[in-house]
């Protein structure tokens, strides 16, 4: 290296156990339990004791590929360290700087001790850490080092959860997996991405659900273990496949793996949302909170299972805080103009739909939209309703626009027969938004009809009390 500027992003420092937690993709209990376990590369401010800790990426990579590099402050230059401020993960040069830090730890580490010296060390490390077995941690070794990296790379970009970065993500899982098949979290993200790929209007439902399902059957065909792999197959069992109990049973089975997995306890309250039990709901959005306090996802459902429990007003200043928070986050949009359509706040909603249309660049929606606003114009609510429902049944007739669409609609104009007839189509066509019967606001007139009961039931609901 003589010769050669050293970069100054060759490093960075993390400054909090939020932003490690996020270096992983994982929440903040799961590194905290790294470091106890298996020795995670943390630091400590001494004038701050124990509350106070950061950690350097190099160090983070090189762990995880099994190495021990030199500690970062006696012996790496200064001039190969960034300046100690956290920097954000959306930061374009964290993801140059991770990999340029990977490649000169391990330089140093083939320098210092030889790679022979190195690999001998990954195994006493592994096997003399408190409560692990003679073999290292499969999590840590025997994977191989490019797959997890590429795995971390598309977890990266599926938490940015934009039209833009799902295909992104989506590639790098793929590439996991050709470099190593037998690794159960590349499938996972596989799963998660094209679940979010169909709610992101970026792929029909039809095609991205056998994918999801096919992914996280096979993550967990590799790792029965993986909490993560029955929490992605819960999921879409239940939306997928439409079959609540045994979407049941593989949340159970996440959440006795690792209490302490926030997207377990997120996706369960997601569960129990649609099966209309709100209080548990609620209660179960509240423990994913509480471990992962920083995820948008998280806060943004807590506002809808808000909603639906009856606590509106609470909601709605949550949702618009996440909203002014973060403008390019989909989900507060969609659960505001749910609630602005619920309390006849037409001009409020269509805003909303404007904004999610050009978040997922869908011209049908816009074209709703642009329809609404005519028809509130010409007749209020009622006139922005027959506008939207006009609109509907052209795209209906282009194939752009699911039946369940139409059904909202009619129903909130109160044609209780269209309605009904929406749904069949929905349900023949097997629409995944029929899980969400229970709990949309837009049928609350129709429960007590013995056709949407019956609806209900077969869609694999529990029946209406």
């Amino acid at each position: 290296m003589q010769g050669t500027s050293q970069p100054q992003i060759a490093n960075l420092r993390l400054d909090s156990w939020t932003e490690i937690a996020a270096f992983f993709g994982r929440d903040e209990r799961t590194v905290r339990s790294w470091e106890k376990e298996r020795a995670l590369p943390v630091h400590r401010d001494p004038e701050h004791c124990h509350s106070q800790v950061y950690a350097y990426t190099g160090e983070l990579s090189a762990w995880l590929k099994g190495t021990t590099p030199p500690t970062i402050d006696a012996e790496v230059p200064e001039s190969w360290i960034a300046d100690p401020h956290p920097v954000p993960r959306t930061h374009p040069l964290f993801k140059i700087a991770r990999n340029r830090a990977v490649w000169i730890v391990a330089g140093i580490i083939a320098i210092v001790g030889g790679v022979v010296l190195a690999a001998g060390f990954r195994y006493v490390r592994a096997s003399t850490v408190p409560g692990s077995s003679a073999q290292p941690s499969p999590d840590i070794v025997s994977h191989r080092p490019q797959a997890e990296e590429l795995y971390l790379e598309g977890r990266y970009y599926w938490n940015k959860r934009t039209p833009e970065t799902l295909p992104m993500a989506l590639d790098y899982f793929n590439q996991a997996i050709v470099k190593d098949p037998t690794y159960a979290r590349p499938y996972i993200g596989k799963a998660d991405c094209y679940n979010l790929l169909r709610e992101y209007n970026a792929m029909p439902a039809k095609q991205a659900f056998p994918n999801a399902i096919e992914a996280a059957r096979r993550a967990v065909e590799l790792d029965d273990n993986s909490a993560e792999a029955h929490t992605a197959l819960a999921f879409l069992t239940l939306f997928g496949n439409w079959d609540a109990p045994d979407a049941e049973r593989h949340f159970q089975r996440a959440l006795a793996l690792d209490p302490n997995y926030a997207t377990a306890h997120h996706w369960h309250a997601a569960y129990l949302m649609t099966l209309g039990r709100y209080p548990e709901a609620l209660g179960e959005i509240e423990r994913a909170q509480k471990l992962n306090p920083s995820s948008l996802a998280i806060l943004s459902d807590k506002g809808f299972i808000l909603f639906l429990a009856g606590q509106q007003d609470t909601a709605t200043e949550l949702l618009q805080q996440l909203e002014n928070n973060d403008p390019t986050f989909l989900a507060p949009h969609r659960y505001l103009g749910e609630i602005y359509l619920s309390s006849k706040r037409g001009a409020d909603y269509l805003a909303e739909g404007e904004k999610i249309a050009a978040l997922t660049h869908d011209d049908s929606a816009l074209a709703v939209v642009k329809a609404g606003r005519q028809g509130l114009a010409a007749g209020g609510q009622r006139g922005m309703l027959m506008g939207i429902l006009q609109a509907q049944k052209r795209l209906l007739t282009q194939g752009r626009i699911s039946a369940y669409e139409l059904a909202r609609t009619s129903a909130l104009l109160g044609q209780k027969q269209e309605t009904l007839g929406y749904l069949e189509k929905a349900y023949q066509s097997q629409d995944d938004e029929l899980m969400t019967l229970r709990s949309d606001v837009a049928f609350r007139s129709l429960r007590s009809d013995g056709s949407f009961r019956d609806l209900v039931t077969r869609v694999g609901l529990p029946a209406l009390d």
